[in-house]
């Protein structure tokens, strides 16, 4: 197989020397159908990273009607440990890509997956396990949110700036399906004798009773179910994904990308979308519990991540179309209004409360959250490509140096920002449990998450919604 490009009709070589997708005829020709192979590729890989990492959502809840007697704080710190270590991972993760190349990373982080998976299937099934076992399992599953910020980067590589928030949109927004995935896929997976032939066994409750259908219950299923799935997914990235060799760059090379002020601002801003889809879907359900007990929350939760993460795809394509600078001011406005008509909304010591327009507004800020994760990314997008350009050509480097740093830096940037955004898994869960055990209402987190949507509107305005500012932001390269 040869290094360079095929031929037009021939199957494309795994590693790619001659990438020029910013040229018409070139993408038109060959780069649009390697680009959305890859894309294609990528969207299942990730998807199923995003289920790794919610397995503890599934997992954790039932963990003690199978014999296991963890306190409540163990239950919630299993849940809230993969936020931070896929947080934390994002960093590495984030220059990866130009390390190994795209196809190569993706299939090594997905085969990856499998470990925390077939693990956490055999521990389930005994209940002496050590809590520190679960915690270890826990930190590994963080290594599925991490896949984000090498996924999003190595996408941005194969796709023209005309296009990259309609990519990154698809992408990350189809990949956030897993959320919503895993939380109606695993609650059916453990009713069912799945893998009877290896040898598992289902559980009755702990005080001996089964379920009200009759049914035991195969919590191992909930996290062999993906096996199958990570193993055909592994094999496509192996075998039909592409490496771009104009991506290679040490770590070194892109480690400049930290002292640039944009980095932190638009982490800032993407804190804000993304870090509230996260993080409102991992606190959703238990915040709805302490305030509507009376309803089964469990029946709807997953619409709240489902409606955000089909958004993500519609905000990265309508900042194509609108920009997103402007798309990224409105979407923060209207987050601000839906978290300030949440206060109309809760209940008074236990009395009042409507939760027909609380659940309304919480799919509101679902959806607002969504629409913000795909406009910040396609800023992210085309700011850091233009000015990476710019300070290329200012100092003397070819346009075919300067594009090529343009894209690393783009890619690195956004890997790197995506870490940021994913801490709100973490944090916004936590800021709802202290606001209530002060309080005894949500109301005090809410009031900073208000005031925090309203300093980001400020600042997507004053730095990139002036006239000098929305040219840095949408200008092309």
């Amino acid at each position: 197989m040869t290094d360079s490009l095929a031929t037009h009709g021939q199957k494309s070589p795994r590693v790619i020397k001659d990438w020029r997708p910013e040229e018409a005829e070139f993408w038109q020709q060959r780069g649009k159908k390697i680009a959305r192979r890859n894309l294609w590729i990528s969207v299942p890989c990730l998807l199923l990273g995003f289920c790794v990492w919610m397995l503890f959502s599934a997992v954790a809840v039932n963990l003690n009607k199978v014999g296991f007697a963890f306190s409540t704080e163990q239950l919630f710190m299993l849940t809230a440990i993969p936020s931070v270590s896929g947080a934390l991972l994002r960093v590495p993760y984030s220059f990866m890509i130009p390390l190994f190349g795209g196809r190569r990373w993706t299939a090594i982080s997905t085969l990856f997956l499998v470990i925390p998976c077939l693990w956490l299937g055999f521990v389930v099934q005994n209940s002496a396990t050590p809590f520190s076992t679960f915690l270890i399992i826990a930190l590994l599953c963080g290594f599925g949110g991490a896949n984000f910020a090498s996924s999003m980067s190595n996408i941005s590589f194969f796709f023209p700036k005309a296009r990259q928030g309609a990519a990154l949109g698809i992408n990350g927004g189809l990949g956030n399906l897993g959320v919503s995935v895993m939380q109606l896929v695993a609650p059916l997976a453990i009713a069912f004798a799945l893998f009877d032939f290896f040898g598992s066994q289902g559980h009755s409750l702990s005080n001996g009773q089964l379920l009200a259908d009759g049914k035991m219950l195969w919590l191992q299923n909930a996290a062999w179910i993906w096996l199958p799935f990570l193993l055909v997914a592994t094999l496509a990235a192996w075998f039909s994904m592409n490496d771009i060799a104009s991506s290679k760059a040490s770590i070194r090379q892109q480690l400049p990308i930290l002292k640039r002020g944009d980095l932190w601002i638009m982490s800032l801003l993407y804190l804000a979308a993304f870090g509230s889809f996260i993080g409102f879907s991992a606190g959703f359900a238990v915040l709805t519990k302490t305030q509507f007990p009376a309803v089964e929350i469990m029946h709807y939760a997953f619409f709240g991540p489902f409606i955000g993460a089909l958004a993500r795809s519609f905000g990265g394509m309508l900042s194509d179309k609108l920009g997103g600078v402007r798309v990224t001011l409105v979407n923060y406005m209207m987050m601000a209004g839906f978290a300030a008509l949440l206060f109309l909304t809760l209940p008074v010591n236990g009395q009042g409360g409507n939760f027909i327009a609380f659940f309304g507004l919480f799919m509101a800020l679902f959806l607002t959250a969504g629409l913000g994760s795909g406009s910040t990314y396609q800023m992210i997008a085309l700011i850091f490509r233009q000015t990476t350009a710019e300070r290329a050509l200012a100092a003397g480097k070819s346009p075919e140096q300067a594009q090529r740093e343009a894209v690393t830096d783009t890619a690195a940037a956004l890997g790197f920002i995506s870490s940021i955004g994913a801490i709100g898994g973490f944090f916004i869960p936590q800021a709802f449990g202290l606001s209530l055990a002060l309080t005894g209402s949500p109301a005090g987190a809410m009031k900073v998450f208000l005031l925090f949507y309203l300093v980001c509107a400020a600042v997507t305005f004053c730095i990139y919604g002036r006239k000098k500012g929305a040219q840095k932001a949408n200008k092309a390269l």
